[in-house]
């Protein structure tokens, strides 16, 4: 070889990029975090643990992602920016090593009727395509499948103006796929009018049996009497047919009633616009109550559920129609797909394969694309945003995860895990805010938050390795090798609650004694059918407490005292002490600070920019007026009751002038549920999830009740966290309540008193009771895929 064809065989320097091998945080002070400063490696794996509250999220989520973001809207000009959501910086001294960050986190999916799994995802837009192309008979473009998109036909004269002005008659059709009776949300709603009123009476005699309606004083119920349109002396059973159109359909028009003008619409539109219209799960018990009894939710005869269209259902390919491949479940639809073989679509083809192999791969192949995407559980919403990120090309990005083992089966966890490490392999960046240990022991880095939660957490206590953790000495360290046992004896049932041949969703005719009396856990692989029988099959009636994953609703306002209603005992012992109106001492109502309506801070808009808040300078942040701070309690004024932590008010409200007997048992539940450290005026936005299921689980707690039914109440929980949880099960249970708890975690398994399993596996493929005893006889059987890990678990 030539010295002039020689290659330089010595490995180059290194260059000034290659540095940036870490994330580097310091002085972080979002929420909770006492000026935290980190450093993460990029390109690997690492876990961020901690008890519930220590501040997790507030460092992953709110200031690297957060910040990562913020960037990446900055290089859109200021008015794209305008359309875009708005960022402030975190307050952190210095963020450096950023990469684009991912996250997938565990926010619900939009509870809209329209939106499904195939609308949240492209699975369905690939679909629609498809069957436009290889649908017979063709029937039109993709909107013509679209259940979201209605035919609209129109005709008439258009001016174009392009030199001399000329009038040309058009015609505009649109074809698509909507049904037109249900409008695409598969259901169609039919009122009770027997709920409305007693047909019996007249309504001079008071007729209306909706919530609120007076006969004598209430303005609505005056409208119809004095409308002219009825007789108001006439009982409504004697109604013409006249009559009884105007009265529960007429269209809106003016008239005086009592020298006062006031609009008189059809009963059904006025009740449909107050009340049905509203978000059910904001409204008053009572209201909602009546609701529930008054309206009826029926499968759309037209289209059979299906949402789509005559035309949509007829154009089908080798005998199926769209419909029904949304229907099925998705591991079956990719097998039907798997066998089209059509040259001129075959890149529409490979595209829908991959991502349909992706929803099996990921362990979601039970689901069907037409699932509405509000009844998906939090760990499936999560799992449903991972689809699109699976087969990516792009490297070097952060992908940040909150919690994505929640709602797995330990089977389905160690999937998972081979799903971070491969998007750790291609290169990029993995943050995972996680309890499980199995996920944990994964990490290449682990960064350990507490010591405790809330106010005493928000520092960083063990960083490094996964073997280091163990003997670090942290609450994380000392928990990691816990392990229940199962019991020696477990508790007698008292009775037997019957649940015989059920067969919502997946259930195939299932036939179950559930034990009363004893802590009863239903488990199974996700997708098996355990919220189908637990919530399907058991009234939600008289004497049932049911607790789901529904996420706690509450704006910046909100806090614990007004989401447990323990705020309303404070007020009336406030009015009580100082003889003053208890409005007085809501930050929402009469008391609330001029300066700022309550809220303790100003927003400022700056349009595309971050709105800035700062410090209400009339009220110092306290959300009062100075004249109501004046007034005490026990020595203390409103702003500093809301200021304690629930510990020191359970004190506080426990003895002594302050005593009141009613805020001291809401305290009380608060305190049995671990959250002992949270502030009564924290705003609910800042709580971290596994904070807002036990703040909703200390309020159902309150509900009269023998039968408690939980799913996955140990979700955002730390280890510690659900050591405390069993013994709070266990006091339910002692005090003679019968609790059933949906869950996968092997530590609540373990010290349950008797088992469902479901399975054998998901969709159609489980639906069955595959074992019902102890758990011992579980773990020793071994004989189902939870009886193999409980069995590791517990090392039997």
């Amino acid at each position: 070889m030539s010295k002039a064809t020689r290659a330089n065989t010595q490995s180059p320097a290194p260059r000034g990029g290659d540095r940036h091998d870490l994330i580097r945080v310091h002085g972080a002070r979002v929420n909770n975090l006492k000026d935290v400063s980190v450093e993460i490696p990029k390109r690997r794996l690492t876990v961020f643990t901690g008890v519930s509250g220590s501040g997790k999220s507030s460092l992953v989520f709110d200031t690297i992602a957060a910040e990562s973001q913020r960037l990446i809207n900055e290089t859109y000009s200021a008015f794209v920016q305008g359309f875009m959501p708005t960022l402030a910086r975190p307050e952190a001294d210095v963020l450096e090593g950023l990469t684009t960050a991912i996250v997938v986190d565990q926010q619900r999916m939009g509870a809209d009727p329209r939106s499904t799994v195939g609308t949240a995802t492209d699975a369905g837009a690939m679909l629609r395509i498809l069957f436009s192309r290889l649908g017979e008979p063709h029937i039109g473009p993709p909107g013509a499948y679209a259940f979201n998109v209605p035919s609209v036909r129109a005709s008439g004269a258009i001016t174009v103006e392009r030199g001399a002005k000329t009038t040309v008659k058009a015609t505009f059709n649109r074809t698509g796929g909507m049904c037109a009776r249900c409008e695409g949300r598969g259901s169609v709603t039919d009122i009770d009018l027997t709920q409305l009123y007693d047909d019996s009476k007249s309504l001079a005699e008071g007729a209306f049996t909706i919530p609120g309606w007076k006969s004598d004083s209430q303005w609505t119920v005056q409208v119809y009497a004095q409308s002219g349109f009825v007789d108001p002396d006439k009982p409504i059973s004697r109604y013409t047919k006249k009559e009884m159109r105007d009265f529960l359909y007429g269209e809106p028009v003016k008239v005086k009633v009592n020298g006062v003008n006031l609009t008189y619409e059809g009963l059904i539109p006025k009740l449909q616009k107050s009340i049905l219209s509203k978000d059910k799960e904001a409204m008053q018990p009572h209201i909602r109550a009546f609701v529930e009894r008054a309206v009826t939710f029926t499968t759309c005869p037209e289209c059979d559920g299906t949402r789509l269209s005559e035309g949509a259902r007829s154009s089908k390919i080798e005998g199926i129609s769209i419909a029904d491949a949304c229907a099925m479940q998705i591991s079956d639809l990719a097998a039907w797909v798997r066998g089209l073989d059509a040259p001129s679509v075959a890149p529409l083809l490979d595209a829908l394969r991959q991502t349909l192999d992706s929803f099996v791969e990921i362990g979601l192949g039970y689901l069907s694309l037409d699932r509405p995407s509000g009844t998906l559980s939090g760990g499936e919403a999560q799992r449903v945003k991972m689809i699109r990120h699976l087969g990516s090309s792009l490297t070097d990005v952060t992908y940040v995860f909150d919690e994505p083992t929640i709602g797995l089966h330990p089977h389905d966890i160690q999937r998972m895990n081979a799903l971070l490490l491969r998007l750790r392999d291609k290169g990029n960046t993995v943050l995972v805010v996680e309890h499980k240990p199995e996920t944990i022991a994964i990490a290449d880095h682990v960064v350990d938050l507490g010591p405790g939660a809330g106010t005493g957490g928000g520092t960083i206590c063990f960083e490094g390795t996964v073997e280091g953790l163990r003997t670090g000495g942290t609450i994380t360290g000392r928990h990691f090798g816990d392990r229940a046992a199962v019991k020696d004896t477990v508790r007698e049932p008292t009775g037997t609650l019957e649940i015989r041949g059920a067969t919502a969703n997946n259930l195939r005719e299932v036939d179950v004694d559930v034990p009363l009396g004893v802590l009863t856990v239903v488990t199974g692989v996700a997708g098996s059918g355990k919220s189908s029988l637990v919530h399907g099959s058991i009234p939600a009636g008289e004497g049932v407490v049911s607790i789901d994953q529904g996420a706690i609703r509450g704006s910046r306002r909100s806090n614990p005292a007004t989401y447990t209603g323990l705020l309303d005992p404070i007020r009336k012992a406030f009015a009580k002490a100082n003889g003053v109106k208890p409005a007085l001492f809501s930050a929402n109502s009469e008391g609330a600070c001029p300066g700022c309506n309550g809220a303790g801070v100003v927003y400022t808009d700056l349009a595309m920019m971050a709105a800035v808040a700062t410090t209400c300078e009339e009220c110092e942040g306290k959300r009062f007026q100075a004249a109501v701070l004046e007034y005490r309690l026990g020595g203390r004024d409103i702003s500093e009751v809301l200021a304690m932590s629930v510990t020191e008010a359970e004190e506080f409200f426990g003895a002594g002038e302050a005593a009141t007997p009613a805020a001291h048992r809401i305290l009380g539940r608060l305190a049995d549920v671990g959250l002992g450290y949270l502030s009564l005026g924290q705003p609910l936005t800042t709580l971290s999830g596994g904070e807002r299921q036990r703040l909703k689980l200390a309020t159902h707690m309150a509900e009269k009740g023998g039968v408690y039914v939980l799913d996955e109440p140990t979700a955002g929980l730390h280890l510690a966290d659900v050591e405390q949880l069993l013994h709070l099960l266990d006091r339910l249970v002692d005090s003679g309540k019968s609790v059933i708890v949906v869950e996968h975690h092997q530590a609540v398994m373990a010290h349950a008193d008797w088992i469902i399993d479901l399975g054998p596996g998901a969709g159609h493929d489980g639906g069955r009771v595959v074992f019902e005893g102890t758990p011992a006889e579980l773990a020793a059987g071994r004989a189902t895929l939870t009886g193999e890990h409980l069995a590791a678990y517990v090392g039997a």
